[in-house]
């Protein structure tokens, strides 16, 4: 039934759907829509201006998410066994609720074959090198600013100092990490609280003013002063200005492949009219829109559960899908009743400033080359001053004390007619000296734990599967540098209650469609694209294949920017079709699996694959063939499109071998005009980071017999040392050679992988259809040869 939804006749077409407006999400729907495409935002969330956040009891109490019970609020809270998570709903995702913090993974922290204890391995197919363009490219965007401690009135931030004094007296590094936070209202002002901060040149979509950070604390909760350099007024404010429809209150129920290529979404619309009221939400009415590229980035939680949903939908769909769950290392602490010395009390101001402001960072094994220890970052959380009142009338027993003593005091100065009227000392004791708040901070620390959790769905709810026993070491040893940082405020040092079940609660939880070197490894490539649904993109913290270690926010986003990159590099016919600077191409891709054998050493093809079964010397092609423009494909003499999978060759490094970059070329003449060939070119890497290129050849032409199912099966392969251009394959070293074949099983399968976007799918089919068997025809002289294809 639910299939049908997203198969019925869609209500309308966009080049790109976005669902989600988080850090990869709006980074998306700028890029795409700057580029010109038609971009459409589904946010399931409401918008919240400046001065919108609820702060009252009564408002807070319904902040959460549940439309069923009339609740569309920016609070999403989750409960599973090992742990619970804190997301947002709204329009600018985590953005509204985060601490603004903008850091960098560590270079030395993108590991690779780090094992796990339950088998496999944490591997980043992407690098430092590679992240570092698109995170210069967010932060010009989110401008980031780190809080000046060095002017007045900031550098008498209380929490900020005692962090530089406990990590120097630590031997840890210290730091003020960049915030996505507007201290000063442009770069090199004075920064100062309560400034208005000017609109950028691609407006602002709420319309309102903003103001400087106030330093209230707040940052969690949706900062009412704009301060924050939030989604919203960012890279969402200028995605709508290049025409970017941003549509909220949406939530994405459904996905399927569309029946004439690309993708359909089916979704619901909440009334806002229905707040506080008991809605039936199954029973919406659902609207479908289909897209030629569909972007997932509704969270970890969001975007994996609806790929466990809709799995059915998408036939080969990497098993990986719901692995490689991590909280990101997620703990917070509390710190209270700090001194300074004998009987003195120490100020520590949680409530002041933005909630983080500074790091101390505690080096991993990989920075150090010594031991075993994963590594992780201990910022300062602040919080609200009305947390901080919370915590004194908490204190019931001191509060009942100070409230006795008062009720005394007044009733004695009835009852002996006392002639002072002045109560304020009075009023002074009975509110206390402050001093529980006023010396008490949060840490929350953050890391490389273990991402070996799992995502499933249980009787039709997201279940998570993850526990802190194989993190202990981790934990024990943050949980450690956290009392040591109590010791030296001689501090009160408390966990959270969670934690006495042995759970924490996570702000980042990431994973559960991770990306990988092929499907065995993860559920997308290294640029977010899922394995075999070409134009199915996952760009949120769900493709992280483990923990950021520090606050993930700029490295989702930096993902996003990269992925977006590489689709208007490398689909250009798809661009310029969106943007109306041509006709709208339709694309297609299909999988093909080849296998055989290969002998090292060899330079002949035959006599290898001869030697190769001899010595059981196996080797595996699976690859997806993609041509982004099949008109543009069909018309060009030499049919080129490109190649990505893998190569498995247990003699150059096993494992499934990622193809780094492919080429396929469907059929090329050769001197001889009856005969046509079909080319591969495949860079891959093999251990130990050696480059090799395998070129290939189908040699169709006819031949006595019905021989064309041989000759457009079997690949003639030579494997050559390094990444080699066509020019350079006579230079080049022979590593090996051989022969593989695609097998009739692989081939039926191979017929169901077809997949077409763009607006004429079938007629797409059609077209490569007539160019394969128009060149048979050409090759072969027996048509009913051609007939006899499987």
């Amino acid at each position: 039934m639910r299939s049908q939804q997203a198969r019925r006749p869609a209500d309308e077409h966009a080049d790109v759907v976005v669902v989600g407006s988080g850090f990869g999400g709006a980074v998306a729907a700028h890029r795409f829509a700057e580029a010109g495409l038609r971009v459409v935002v589904l946010e399931r969330g409401r918008p919240y201006p400046p001065g919108s956040f609820p702060r009252a009891p009564a408002a807070m109490a319904r902040n959460l998410w549940d439309p069923s019970e009339g609740m569309y609020g920016l609070f999403d809270l989750w409960s599973f066994r090992g742990l619970a998570a804190a997301v947002s709903s709204g329009l600018g995702g985590g953005s509204l609720i985060y601490a603004n913090v903008l850091l960098r993974k560590p270079e030395r922290w993108f590991v690779r074959e780090s094992p796990l204890p339950g088998g496999g391995h944490e591997h980043w197919p992407v690098t430092r090198a590679d992240l570092d363009p698109h995170y210069d490219a967010v932060e010009r965007m989110l401008r980031p600013q780190r809080y000046p401690l060095d002017v007045s009135p900031y550098d008498t931030t209380a929490k900020a100092l005692a962090m530089r004094e406990t990590a120097a007296r630590l031997g840890l590094e210290w730091e003020l990490p960049p915030l996505a936070v507007a201290f000063a209202p442009a770069p090199g002002a004075r920064p100062v609280p309560g400034l208005p901060i000017p609109d950028p040149e691609y407006g602002n979509l709420h319309g309102l003013p903003r103001t400087t950070c106030r330093l209230r604390g707040e940052c969690d909760l949706g900062c009412n002063d704009g301060a924050k350099n939030s989604l919203d007024h960012t890279y969402l404010s200028a995605a709508r200005h290049a025409g970017a429809d941003i549509r909220t209150l949406h939530e994405v129920r459904w996905l399927a492949p569309a029946p004439r290529g690309g993708y359909a979404v089916s979704y619901v619309v909440h009334e806002p009219r229905e707040e506080r009221r008991r809605v039936r939400t199954r029973r919406l009415p659902q609207r479908t829109i289909t897209c030629d590229r569909l972007v997932l980035a509704a969270g970890a939680l969001g975007t994996t559960y609806l790929l466990l949903t809709c799995r059915s939908e998408f036939p080969g769909l990497s098993p990986m899908l719901g692995t490689r769950f991590s909280g990101n290392g997620d703990l917070l602490t509390m710190l209270t009743r700090a001194r300074a010395g004998a009987g003195g009390h120490r100020s520590l101001e949680g409530s002041r400033g933005p909630v983080i402001t500074s790091a101390i960072r505690v080096p991993d094994a990989a920075d150090t080359g010594a031991g075993n220890r994963r590594g992780f970052l201990v910022e300062d959380a602040g919080y609200p001053p009305f947390v901080e009142w919370l915590a004194e009338f908490a204190g019931v027993r001191g509060v009942a004390r100070r409230a006795g003593m008062f009720a005394l005091g007044r009733l004695a100065a009835v009852l002996s007619r006392s002639p002072q009227t002045r109560i304020n000392a009075e009023l002074a004791a009975l509110l206390g000296d402050g001093r529980l708040s006023d010396g008490s901070l949060g840490l929350l620390g953050m890391g490389r734990d273990v991402p070996d959790g799992v995502m499933r769905l249980r009787r039709g709810y997201l279940d998570v599967d993850w526990t802190t026993s194989t993190s202990m070491p981790y934990f024990t040893a943050m949980r450690s540098v956290m009392r040591d940082m109590a010791r030296l405020l001689e501090a009160g040092y408390h966990d959270s209650p969670l934690w006495l079940a042995r759970k924490v609660i996570t702000v980042h939880p990431l994973g559960g469609a991770p990306m990988g070197r092929h499907p065995g490894e993860g559920v997308v490539d290294e640029y977010g694209e899922v394995f075999g649904h070409p134009g199915l993109y996952v760009l949120d913290g769900a493709c992280v294949p483990g923990p950021v270690g520090v606050n993930p926010a700029l490295t989702i986003a930096a993902l996003s920017d990269r992925a977006c990159e590489r689709v208007l590099e490398t689909s250009p016919a798809f661009v310029a079709a969106g943007a109306g600077a041509g006709r709208e191409a339709t694309g297609l891709s299909f999988t093909e699996k080849m296998r055989g054998h290969v002998m090292p050493g060899s330079a002949d093809p035959d006599e290898g694959e001869r030697l190769g079964r001899a010595n059981e010397h196996r080797l595996a092609v699976h690859l997806t063939i993609t041509a982004d423009d099949v008109e543009r494909f069909a018309a060009d003499a030499g049919h080129e499109a490109s190649a990505a999978g893998w190569v498995s060759c247990p003699v150059l490094g096993g494992g499934r071998l990622p193809v780094r970059a492919g080429w396929f070329n469907l059929f090329v003449p050769g001197e001889d005009p009856s005969r046509r060939r079909m080319l591969y070119r495949l860079h891959f890497t093999g251990d130990g980071g050696a480059a090799f290129t395998l070129t290939g050849h189908k040699d169709v032409h006819d031949d006595p017999g019905a021989d064309v199912w041989r000759d457009t099966s079997t690949l003639y392969v030579r494997i050559l040392r390094g990444h080699t251009a066509p020019a350079d394959d006579a230079e080049a070293e022979v590593v090996a050679a051989g022969v593989i074949r695609i097998h009739l099983p692989d081939f039926m399968h191979q017929l169901t992988t077809f997949r077409t976007w763009g607006p004429d799918g079938p007629a797409a089919l059609g077209r490569f259809g007539r160019l394969f068997l128009g060149e048979l025809w050409d090759a072969y002289r027996d048509l009913a040869a051609v007939s006899r294809v499987p």
